[in-house]
């Protein structure tokens, strides 16, 4: 399901075909994330990540719903590479400890979504949908020094809109911590991409949209990242 800003969702497709398809594209990772899971007290889909991790042969990141060290083994034992934790991170900071100690750093990602509110970048929680009064920049530092082994940064700004990665954002954090950051949210044409490599200082970039409904290939993409001087994998 693919929405604008977190609302307004719409069926993209069946995500194991989908998968498969983006695999033998050239996607690098592949992140799922069921952001309805924790506001309707869902346990993870470990079924359907079994089933997605059989058609994979790159690394893949799952989320929603994750607030056990219980519910990281069982979706790790079921194919997924990495794990990404948001809600819960949040209501218990020394989640994030917790896990890099039993899984180690490379398999734990905080996914922070950040909104702007009068200038400044909040952080969100519950799917985008309560304000939690963390600055974003001071909580991803904090992600990181707790043992986050990347960070997934979202701007709801940002989300489904086109218009581009939330740059000075990407940016800001980037330069406040040790580890990768993802930037997500806003992806609408390839210079997107390049301006959040380049601008924003980003180690990756994730979108959807454009590929869910098929307005940018992934081969084209990366073809044009190369022309534009940016180290990618063929």
């Amino acid at each position: 399901m693919k929405g604008i800003q977190f609302e307004g969702l719409r069926d993209a497709g069946d995500p194991v075909s989908l998968a498969e398809r983006y695999a033998l594209e050239g996607a690098d990772e592949l992140v799922f994330l069921d952001i309805t899971a924790t506001n309707q007290r869902r346990q993870p889909l470990t079924e359907l990540v079994r089933n997605i991790a059989r058609v994979l042969d790159i690394p893949f990141t799952v989320g929603g719903g994750i607030n056990t060290v219980a519910d990281v083994e069982a979706l790790l034992l079921s194919g997924a590479d990495k794990v990404s934790i948001n809600s819960a991170a949040l209501a218990r900071p020394e989640f994030i400890n917790e896990l890099a100690r039993r899984f180690g750093s490379q398999c734990i990602v905080v996914a922070v979504d950040a909104r702007q509110v009068a200038g400044e970048w909040q952080v969100m929680t519950r799917a985008g949908t309560t304000a939690t009064g963390r600055e974003a920049v001071a909580w991803c530092r904090e992600a990181a020094e707790r043992g986050a082994g990347e960070l997934l940064l979202t701007s709801m700004s940002h989300d489904g809109t086109k218009s581009g990665f939330a740059l000075e954002l990407t940016r800001a954090v980037a330069d406040a911590v040790p580890v990768p950051v993802i930037a997500s949210g806003g992806a609408g044409q390839p210079s997107d991409f390049t301006d959040v490599f380049m601008a924003g200082g980003a180690d990756a970039a994730l979108a959807a949209s454009i590929f869910h409904f098929n307005e940018t290939a992934l081969p084209a993409l990366k073809s044009y990242l190369q022309s534009a001087g940016i180290a990618v994998r063929p």
